[in-house]
């Protein structure tokens, strides 16, 4: 059976997507990744793309001003690639509602907490570890969601859930539960693959 062909966005240094990218090459894996798109020309995950061969898209309003020119080339790069799912890693735009609307329920995305708490617009990188920390949490994670047209609010695959140390900062906090979300997204991303083939 084909794998589920997944097209990864992200705006950072790409250490979720390579966790995507190496899971995809093991036996068990039903999904391959066909394309990697990001809002800025100089994310680090564009090296990512490169060393492993996979084709990189640069769509952002600085290339398209127009939402609707924006959202049309997101469109037009996901069906040159035949592109079945979309995974968010670090993904730092809010994704446009016609891609949404065209890939529902077909889009995931990583979060650095615990959803439904610590999600929202402005809840990415450190300033979610940050209000976490504020909030005097004792535990914190990273969700896997469906993404919706707002922030965080779709429904909720899969969690993993770790204790906060005493005195740990954001960034010692940031750095612990990126193992997490790197052993966490590949699994939740290929058993929807499996259910998009109904295997």
């Amino acid at each position: 059976m084909e794998p589920v062909r997944v097209a990864i966005f992200a705006s950072g240094r790409g250490t979720n997507a390579e966790a995507l990218i190496c899971f995809s090459q093991r036996p068990e894996a039903r999904y391959r990744v066909v394309l990697i798109v990001s809002n800025l020309s100089t994310a680090g995950v564009r090296q990512v793309a490169e060393r492993y061969g996979i084709p990189f898209v640069h769509v952002s309003r600085h290339t398209h001003p127009e939402p609707a020119l924006y959202s049309a080339a997101l469109l037009r790069a996901l069906a040159e690639y035949a592109v079945e799912l979309i995974a968010l890693a670090g993904y730092l735009k809010k994704v446009p509602p016609e891609v949404v609307q065209a890939y529902r329920g077909r889009i995931l995305n990583i979060h650095p907490a615990l959803l439904p708490k610590f999600g929202g617009p402005g809840m990415y990188g450190l300033h979610v570890h940050e209000a976490v920390l504020r909030a005097g949490e004792l535990y914190t994670g990273a969700s896997i969601h469906l993404v919706e047209e707002e922030y965080d609010t779709g429904p909720v695959l899969a969690q993993i859930r770790i204790p906060i140390f005493p005195g740990e900062t954001p960034e010692q906090l940031a750095a612990r539960l990126l193992p997490y979300e790197h052993e966490l997204y590949p699994l939740v991303l290929n058993q929807q693959a499996r259910v998009l083939r109904h295997c």
